[in-house]
């Protein structure tokens, strides 16, 4: 249990320290922006108590709020994506009962499980993110190409280095 919890604090500064030096400086043609640090909010262990994901959750954006000078945008972006969470896992897998500990991996359920998992979740960080950063609906199709792209570039990210981590298993039902 210490050894995953020290895991998890080692994922969370590498993911911020990679947010805040490199990928806060991309920006790809003004539209795409990506968020790797979101891949810690993924790879949570699936039957991680509620009040544990959202604190989490609260910490990562915070931190990540602090360093962008968004105040407050990633934390209530994060939050949603974490409050989402158990019911998207729910929704793509048709079940709720898990081993215990179960971290979300490829060699979990496989590679269409995860694509859609991940896509999903960045999606409505990324749709949450850029409204809440315009606070309009004026330009709303421009604000949901940049969240679309956002969420494709992000995701591309994250299966790759999802990728270096952890071998994709036979695709199951």
């Amino acid at each position: 249990m210490k050894n995953s919890i020290f895991h998890f604090l080692l994922l969370f500064v590498v993911l911020v320290v990679l947010q805040i030096t490199i990928f806060n400086n991309v920006g790809i043609g003004g539209y795409a922006n990506p968020s790797v640090y979101l891949l810690f909010i993924l790879l949570l262990p699936i039957d991680i108590k509620g009040w544990v994901l959202l604190l989490c959750a609260f910490v990562l954006g915070i931190v990540i709020d602090m360093f962008s000078n968004t105040p407050g945008l990633h934390t209530a972006s994060t939050l949603l994506m974490a409050f989402v969470r158990p019911w998207a896992i729910t929704l793509i897998s048709g079940r709720s009962d898990f081993d215990p500990g179960s971290i979300p991996l490829f060699s979990f359920r496989g590679q269409r499980w995860m694509f859609t998992y991940i896509f999903l979740l960045i999606l409505v960080h990324h749709v949450a993110l850029f409204f809440l950063e315009v606070f309009h609906f004026q330009a709303f199709f421009l604000t949901l190409s940049k969240a679309l792209i956002s969420t494709l570039a992000t995701a591309l990210l994250i299966i790759i280095g999802m990728y270096l981590v952890d071998k994709p298993a036979k695709t199951r039902r």
